[in-house]
């Protein structure tokens, strides 16, 4: 099936969080994703913005003033980054386990393979995935 008619400018990924400290330390500091905007008393939310690298793909985290609970669904849901480095990749995981974040071991084997699978503050687990070969 084709679509002609079907333009997409940029994809977001939005997540409430009741850590919303914790999850922009993770994210920030630890990843080292870059912060694009952040904004407060929108209608009770608050959240920050944060781009991927040479991309039009963005990562919103929130939180409202009534509470944001978000647990993490299962195991398996994963936000994968393909860092072509691997040197970088190997920088970033151990800036997340002095954070006190360690490798988990992830549900599908496919992942230890090439990549390390690490918790966030809320339970949402990301992959850092070597792409060397891929």
């Amino acid at each position: 099936m084709e679509f002609k008619d079907f333009t997409v400018a940029q994809i977001r990924v939005a997540r409430p969080t009741d850590k919303f400290e914790e999850v922009i330390k993770f994210y920030e500091k630890g990843v080292g994703l870059p912060r694009l905007t952040d904004f407060s008393h929108h209608d009770g939310y608050s959240g920050v913005i944060y781009g991927l690298p040479g991309t039009s793909y963005h990562l919103e985290f929130t939180k409202h003033v009534n509470g944001s609970p978000c647990p993490a669904p299962t195991e398996d849901n994963l936000l994968v980054l393909y860092i072509p480095s691997k040197e970088q990749l190997t920088k970033i995981a151990e800036r997340l386990f002095e954070m006190g974040y360690p490798e988990v071991e992830p549900e599908n084997a496919y992942w230890e393979e090439k990549g390390i699978t690490i918790e966030d503050p809320d339970g949402w687990r990301i992959v850092l995935m070597n792409t060397n070969g891929i």
